[in-house]
């Protein structure tokens, strides 16, 4: 019972994205797995000590510090909710620490090797333009895989060139869209959506072979088969979100407007970019330099 509820709590009233409820209703199942084999009997047994021997086993286990860190936030939120509810006399989740995450930097393509993938392939079928479509606007607005399949017709704005994008937390924006990625929209919602259109299609703007909404596997192999016939860095959607961030703040973009684009809720999570850049550039100045 306890679990739905926090389930629900997570779907319902934060809007949290169905993979991070997923990942936080696991991290529970495992501490309350915990607290039973702990001896305890009910969540009023849950304190410091014990949230504390969970993120111990977990780190003997072997977890990377990014699962540690998501653990922590999410026993925080649990115990908030759970002491909400009147459930724990207490909330312990606020004496839990968390060590930060550790950042690698994300793998993107190069400026050259974005122009070779989204070369147009020149075949006019409905799923040779819909994923082109869906190349050129993964690239051209730095969408969320999530954030595309979930595109309506009506969100496209042709005459501003923007989507209307629902981001996490059901927070609504609006992404400029390049004149590329609107003219590959605009042919496959031409010549290509509407021969895969069924009987309860609905307004979703990207389609299966079936007339349903695109799901975000379906995304993952399109990326994935383009990059690799094109012969360039093989990556996933999210790859192709690290690239347009980069490359606009390559081309002069300012952090703020990048983070407005991406839908961070911190300047912080967009910071990372900059890491990403000023690496290529010493990159680049190691293999040009005569003195480097």
């Amino acid at each position: 019972m306890v679990v739905g509820e926090f389930e629900r709590h997570l779907r319902v009233e934060r809007g949290l994205s169905l993979h991070t409820v997923r990942a936080y209703v696991g991290d529970v199942g495992s501490l309350i797995g915990h607290l039973e084999r702990a001896g305890g009997e009910g969540l009023e047994r849950l304190n410091i000590v014990l949230l504390r021997d969970w993120l111990g086993e977990q780190h003997e286990a072997g977890k990377a510090r990014a699962t540690l860190a998501r653990r922590a936030a999410c026993a925080r939120v649990f115990t908030a909710f759970c002491h909400r509810r009147g459930w724990l006399a207490n909330d312990p989740g606020l004496l839990l620490g968390s060590a930060k995450a550790g950042r690698s930097l994300p793998a993107v393509l190069d400026q050259e090797e974005a122009k070779v993938a989204l070369n147009s392939t020149g075949v006019d079928g409905p799923g040779e333009l819909r994923d082109q479509a869906v190349l050129e606007v993964l690239y051209a607005t730095g969408i969320r895989v999530s954030e595309l399949c979930g595109l309506d017709v009506d969100d496209v704005d042709r005459d501003r060139r923007t989507l209307r994008v629902l981001g996490k937390g059901s927070k609504e924006r609006v992404v400029p869209c390049g004149l590329p990625a609107m003219r590959a929209l605009d042919a496959w919602c031409i010549r290509g959506r509407p021969l895969w259109i069924r009987d309860g299609t609905g307004p979703a703007l990207f389609l299966g072979v079936r007339g349903g909404r695109l799901d975000q596997g379906t995304v993952r192999r399109i990326v994935h088969t383009r990059l690799t016939a094109a012969g360039v860095t093989d990556l996933s959607p999210h790859g192709l979100r690290h690239s347009a961030a980069t490359h606009l703040l390559e081309g002069g973009a300012d952090l703020r407007s990048v983070q407005e684009i991406l839908g961070h809720a911190s300047l912080g999570t967009t910071q990372i970019y900059t890491h990403v850049s000023i690496e290529r550039l010493h990159t680049a100045y190691r293999q040009a330099h005569p003195r480097a």
